[in-house]
Parts: C-alpha cells; structure tokens; sequence
C-alpha cells in the first residue's frame, strides 16, 4: 500500500533532484512554461488495432473532429498514430501510414492545432514533418541521427521513448534492477547527447509506462513498475528536459472502471513533477490537474 512514509522518504533520498528546473520552449506558435504549468497531450489512433475505443477514428473526419473536441476540452496538442504498438496488431507499411496521417495534419495545422506524431520509421517522419507536424514522438531507436537532424531542421519537438530494441514492435524483457530510473536516466543522458548534437533544442524524455514489455505482463510487477516510475519522475528532471508519461490503464485492478485508470495515474505522475500528460482521457487529467492545482 502507497502511504505518505514512503513519499516522504523518497523525497528525503533525492531531495536535490525534487528542486530541478528543465528547459521551457516554444512548439509551434504556443509556449510551454513546463516549470510552472503542465501540459495535456490527447491521443488520436488510427489504427483499428488500437484497443481504447475512445481514442480510435478509422476516417480524416473522424480524426479532424476528435481533435477539435479533444483541443476543446483541454489538449495542449494531439498526438497521431497510425499503428498499434501492441504485440498482436498489425503492421503498417510507410505508405499506408503516411496516407493516413498527413491529411489530418494538414487540417489540424491549418487550425493552428499543435500535432504529434508517433512513429520510428524515418520515411514518415520527413513527409510527417514536411507536412506540418510540431512533434516526433519517437517509439524507436533506430537511425537514431537520422531522425534527429529531421527534427532539427524543422524546428520541432522530440520526445524521447525509453525503448529497449529497435522499436516499439520489437521490445522483449525491461531491465528490472534496483533502481530502474537510474539506469534510465543513462539511457535518456545518451539519447538527449546524440539528439543535441544533431541540433536538437525541443526535448522531452518518455520512460515508456505504456509499452509491452515481456515480462511485466504480471499485473501486480507491472503496475508497482509504473508507480514507481511515476513518483521517481523528478529524479529524470535533473537531465534539464522536460518528462512525458504516457498514462497506463491496469486493467486487472479497474476491470469495468478502466477509463478512471488513467486519471489515478496522473495524480501519481503530479507528485513525480511530471511535465505532460499524453492521455486518452483529456478531460478528466484536466479536472484532476485543474483539481491538484487548487492545493
């Protein structure tokens, strides 16, 4: 059970690092004060294969208008993705994305809505970019230079997944150990150098809570991992960047009530001094941000 001796005794063991500040910077026409203000990030799949129904649009319609309404409720900006990254689904070549993903950037950015795009293939990453998109959410560690000097000569944002493979798709066992943020904090150390050096200014850094690891299928491992990982946020801080979570669901714990998974998450990923929230659930990580922030 999580109690306050264990926060406090966290907060007692990385005292320093609960006070790091991370860079702040413009994407797109909008400024993140990450230091002060946390930012909300809606989730559009257009995959079928994709299992939070909520979140699926199979159209450009469909997508446009999920955007608007989640931009209305609160998203800062909306992140796209055209193939699951679970085990099971199916792939998706670059064609096949691409045909999904740009017409609905092409109308979200002439609405001057912030766009993200998850992928690791470097072919929709230059038509994705090209096409407007603010952000690479980058689910892989392939071609790593390659997909870095993309972004920097678009000016966007990264966010840096922690993924251990090439990809997304291809990830086997998570290195537990005794201090799994520790050895993350070298992992995004390498990233963020070779992401800088490639003219990178827009970072933020994803411990990946919401990838298929083969052995955190067990419930229990799975969701003591993922709130650790929430609560020891802070401590990546110290990197200078900003932090991202993707907020899980634990099915086994909220069977019928899966949808207020993510909610409870947020609040975990608050106290860990997390900067944005990438949720299928807008409106209620807003209420619970807007909820926290009255404290």
């Amino acid at each position: 059970m999580l109690k306050l001796e264990a926060l406090a005794a966290l907060l007692e063991k990385h005292r320093d690092a609960a006070a790091a500040r991370v860079h702040e910077f413009q994407i797109g026409d909008r400024f993140f004060p990450f230091n002060s203000q946390p930012a909300i990030m809606g989730v559009i799949n257009l995959s079928a294969d994709s299992w939070y129904r909520e979140s699926v649009c199979l159209s450009a319609e469909a997508a446009i208008q999920r955007a608007r309404v989640l931009a209305a409720q609160g998203a800062h900006l909306i992140d796209l993705g055209a193939e699951s990254t679970l085990a099971h689904a199916q792939r998706v070549d670059d064609g096949g994305q691409k045909s999904r993903l740009l017409p609905v950037i092409r109308a979200l950015r002439a609405e001057k809505i912030l766009v993200s795009v998850e992928t690791y293939q470097p072919a929709v990453t230059r038509a994705c970019l090209e096409a407007g998109a603010n952000v690479l959410n980058l689910t892989g560690t392939d071609r790593g230079d390659e997909m870095y000097r993309m972004v920097a000569a678009h000016d966007a944002a990264v966010i840096i997944c922690f993924v251990e493979g090439p990809n997304v798709r291809a990830v086997g066992d998570f290195p537990l150990g005794e201090d799994a943020v520790a050895m993350m904090r070298d992992y995004f150390a390498r990233e963020i150098d070779g992401a800088t050096r490639n003219g990178v200014r827009k970072i933020l850094i994803d411990p990946g809570l919401g990838f298929y690891y083969r052995n955190l299928q067990d419930s229990a491992v799975r969701v003591r991992h993922q709130m650790q990982t929430f609560l020891n946020t802070f401590r990546l801080r110290t990197l200078g960047f900003p932090t991202c979570h993707a907020l899980p669901h634990a099915f086994e714990y909220f069977g019928g009530e899966v949808r207020s998974a993510e909610p409870f998450f947020a609040v975990l990923a608050t106290l860990g001094k997390t900067d944005l929230f990438r949720t299928h659930e807008v409106p209620r990580i807003k209420a619970v941000l807007d909820t926290l922030g009255a404290y």
